[in-house]
């Protein structure tokens, strides 16, 4: 394994950029649901909040679609497209309106693209789409609010499935696009595998809002009621007797709210033999799993502080078989391992421990 300085990133990618990479099921994987694993509300936190802790500063959140998919109409887009936002103000503060207008802006932009889209050509940590059966979408974190939908893909207004007559991933909007709305106010992938956050909600078809993500959402803004009249409904009983209704529009009135978990990680043993690097903030430092070259390319897994890394992070991690890249900031500060794989087992790994350089004031006074 090598270490590579490739050197220093442009001023705007250290824009705050997030990628659900959410990737397409290749034919005949296939993934469980939660079955066995949700476990009980009383339980370690496994949602997460972006680390510097970037979110909305206000409630009332706009939106706009300003290209639409393919293969689904504008109606049927607007429709999958709303349905998942309703999904979020259904178990926060937030509301969500849609702009139409194309001379007004709105908080988040939304938009369906092939390969060269944005800023991602000359942007090395932010991707440009792969075509049909590969990354589905990406997303920005608050503020810049962006949400980039392959435009290769085939959408559908309903569950995804694979077609035999098309022999393509016909793919479930809705429940893609709520998982990316997550990560546009501020949510990061979620350790509970019954989460719409789970990094593989698409493999278990998981689209609706689980209590994990609920715990996050309300972490990053709050419980807060919804109506003017929730004290007189309280006084009518309707707490009881309507609870489903009272959740949604007064949970702090009727003591509803979700009390989430501490925030803090849990903990997970330091590997070993792990090599201390200090990096100046904003060098793009690259990594490479294995220095031999084989017939046979290897298995490789990319882990960060003990957790998986499945996909590429726009603007913060690049992976493609065995290369590792990420920018360094507060956000990528950690312990990244390698380990190769054969036959079931771990045959190499290494570690590093990622710190930024302290920044020394400047001696002119």
């Amino acid at each position: 394994m090598r270490w590579i300085w490739i050197g220093i990133v442009p001023v705007a990618l250290l824009v705050m950029v997030f990628s659900a990479g959410i990737w397409r099921r290749e034919q005949g994987c296939r993934v469980s649901g939660s079955g066995g694993l949700r476990e009980s509300p009383v339980r370690a936190k496994r949602y997460a909040i972006n680390p510097l802790g970037y979110k909305w500063e206000h409630f009332n959140i706009t939106y706009k679609i300003t290209t639409f998919p393919n293969t689904l109409n504008k109606d049927d887009a607007r429709k999958a497209i709303s349905i998942a936002f309703n999904k979020w103000s259904d178990v926060s503060p937030l509301t969500f309106t849609e702009i139409t207008n194309p001379n007004k802006s709105a908080d988040i932009t939304i938009g369906f693209y092939t390969f060269n889209h944005t800023d991602c050509w000359w942007s090395p940590l932010h991707p440009c789409f792969d075509g049909l059966n590969g990354e589905l979408a990406h997303a920005f974190l608050p503020p810049r609010g962006e949400i980039h939908f392959d435009n290769h893909e085939f959408w559908i207004l309903g569950k995804s499935r694979f077609s035999w007559k098309q022999g393509v991933w016909l793919n479930d909007l809705v429940q893609v696009a709520a998982h990316e709305i997550g990560h546009a106010l501020g949510l990061w992938h979620s350790r509970d595998p019954g989460a719409l956050m789970h990094p593989n909600a698409t493999y278990t078809g998981q689209r609706d809002i689980a209590q994990d993500d609920i715990w996050g959402i309300q972490r990053l803004y709050g419980c807060l009621d919804k109506k003017r009249v929730c004290d007189p409904w309280a006084r009518l009983g309707f707490c009881e007797s309507r609870r489903s209704f009272m959740k949604k529009h007064c949970p702090q009135r009727c003591d509803l709210c979700y009390a989430p978990p501490e925030a803090g990680s849990t903990p997970t043993p330091p590997p070993a033999n792990v090599k201390i690097k200090m990096v100046p903030r904003g060098k793009v430092v690259g990594f490479r799993c294995g220095t031999k070259n084989t017939k046979v390319p290897p298995k490789v897994r990319w882990y960060k502080d003990g957790e998986q890394l499945l996909t590429s992070i726009p603007g913060y991690i690049s992976i493609k078989d065995r290369n590792l890249r990420i920018v360094a900031n507060e956000f990528n500060e950690g312990t990244y391992t390698c380990q190769i794989h054969r036959r079931g087992s771990v045959i190499s790994a290494n570690s590093w421990a990622i710190r930024l350089k302290p920044e020394h004031p400047s001696n002119n006074s």
